[in-house]
């Protein structure tokens, strides 16, 4: 299950309009070993567009939905660690993934 924990307005690079994006926060956590050999927990976050008015994405924040966060492949960019300002390049980002339903009884019966 994953849970909307915000929701923010983004601007369409094709024609300048505005829309909302949602927040979804895995709520399984991770245990990662940093650069500095420390342990932290972290999850997983990746947003989603909506066509939802802003009163609707309020409202959405701390509900859940099924699916998880997949780490997809992508052409190299710039990311910076909010944590440490360190500008890094990534190669990948994290994606929504629905449930997939292989048959009728799994929809009925999950």
């Amino acid at each position: 299950m994953l849970t909307i924990t915000s929701y923010s307005t983004r601007t369409s690079s094709q024609d300048g309009s505005q829309y909302f994006t949602l927040e979804l926060t895995s709520d399984d956590p991770e245990i990662v070993l940093s650069q500095t050999g420390r342990y932290y927990v972290t999850t997983k976050k990746c947003s989603m567009s909506s066509t939802f008015p802003e009163s609707i994405c309020k409202a959405m924040v701390g509900k859940q939905i099924p699916g998880s966060i997949g780490k997809v492949e992508c052409e190299p960019y710039q990311f910076t660690i909010p944590e440490s300002g360190e500008i890094i390049t990534r190669q990948h980002r994290y994606e929504y993934m629905p449930v997939e339903v292989s048959s009728p009884e799994q929809a009925v019966f999950a």
